[in-house]
């Protein structure tokens, strides 16, 4: 059993499927770790912190600093903080920047009759909205990128592994430039404050306490990875779902006010974030096993997401499902801070896709290659053919 082979991340569902039946909480020899594919157990491991710990981050590594790899009381005092930044008035005034910012990406390939879907669009419009939050020059979007993919190789290679030991001096490095290129911003906003999520992070405050520049880092650098690779993976996945499903795409053609519905049954179908990662702080017994104190746990959400004891007919994909209690986004006091603002990326993307890519269908016939992230579900490259069509309300 392989469960990250390129063939089986691209559809690992028949697996969860029968994994979730059998062996619902799974030992997985090759790491030593745990493994939770039913949609209690998941809800549990992701809410339950005092039997399942976030920190997961060695003591001493900068991702320790990041805000998923916290528990309370830590945790909720950066949560706090960062929260009065990241408020929901802030990611709705984005909103016009990313229908701009989605009309440029397209009009740049839009005469060609092909494109990458996700080199020319999905990868960098989440980059570009999150330069915009952080009023840092759009022209600076490839070195954010680079700074994405060095902080996301750790999670594409094996503990203790030669692999692992150069990813992680890479993500050292990468990391004192980040210092510095964020330094500099905050220089400047605390000098000159502007009304954009920086200023904001900078002047936030909790009970006299806020964030200190380890801090602010650890959330840039979360941000960078989360924000852009959930919403990538996202908007990918939602046009590998309407292709698969041509029906359901027609359906949402006709029925336009189904988009958000349509939108989280992307997010349960395929979700984009597969598995999070927990620390069992004591024994834990599940499903008749004890999960033993101190073991790595993956909590599957992609096979929790596709749990026929939640979900009618788990393996219909189906934009007008109601209810959908998935968990794409995590659950408990970690549920994602950005969800609203991936959301709303899809919300404005998928209706510019799909008005000005007419006749939409791959254009290559081969299985397409994984993202390098073992616990994300999505393609790197999805080569397609289309038919220029007009612009959204033009």
């Amino acid at each position: 059993m392989n469960l990250f082979s390129d063939e089986m991340r691209r559809n690992p569902y028949p697996l969860y499927d029968q994994l979730r039946s059998g062996s619902p909480a799974l030992h997985y020899p090759p790491s030593d770790s745990w493994m939770i594919f039913d949609h209690d157990g998941v809800k549990r491991a992701l809410q339950d912190h005092e039997a399942f710990s976030s920190v997961v981050s060695p003591p001493g590594n900068r991702t320790s600093e990041w805000l998923i790899f916290s528990d309370p009381p830590r945790h909720t005092k950066l949560r706090a903080i960062v929260t009065r930044a990241f408020t929901p008035r802030a990611v709705a005034e984005l909103e016009p920047r990313i229908r701009a910012l989605s009309s440029g990406l397209l009009d740049r390939t839009i005469e060609r009759g092909e494109m990458d879907l996700v080199e020319d669009y999905t990868l960098p419009l989440p980059l570009l909205v999150i330069a915009e939050m952080l009023g840092a020059p759009t022209e600076d979007q490839p070195r954010f990128k680079r700074w994405s993919d060095v902080i996301l190789d750790l999670s594409t290679t094996v503990s203790g592994s030669e692999e692992a030991a150069r990813a992680i001096a890479e993500f050292s490095a990468v990391s004192v430039e980040m210092q510095g290129y964020l330094r500099g911003l905050i220089a400047q906003r605390r000098a000159a404050p502007r009304d954009d999520l920086l200023t904001r992070l900078v002047e936030a405050e909790v009970d006299g306490e806020r964030l200190n520049e380890d801090e602010i880092l650890g959330f840039f650098q979360l941000l960078l990875v989360a924000g852009h690779e959930t919403t990538t993976n996202l908007i990918s996945n939602a046009i590998l779902c309407f292709l698969e499903h041509p029906t359901e795409l027609a359906r949402l053609r006709a029925e336009p006010h189904l988009l958000p519905s349509a939108i989280e049954e992307v997010l349960r179908y395929r979700s984009p974030v597969q598995a999070m990662f927990r620390v069992t702080r004591r024994d834990v017994p599940m499903h008749g096993q004890v999960i033993p104190a101190g073991k790595p746990v993956l909590a599957m959400i992609g096979s929790a997401n596709r749990d026929p004891r939640q979900f009618r007919d788990p393996g219909r994909f189906d934009i007008a499902r109601d209810p959908n209690p998935h968990v794409a986004f995590g659950h408990g006091i970690h549920f994602c801070i950005g969800a609203p603002l991936s959301r709303l990326e899809a919300r404005v993307a998928l209706p510019d896709l799909l008005a000005r890519l007419t006749d939409l269908s791959l254009a290559s016939d081969a299985p397409w290659e994984p993202r390098r992230a073992i616990h994300v579900h999505g393609p790197t490259r999805l080569p397609i053919r289309f038919a220029p069509g007009q612009r959204v309300g033009g």
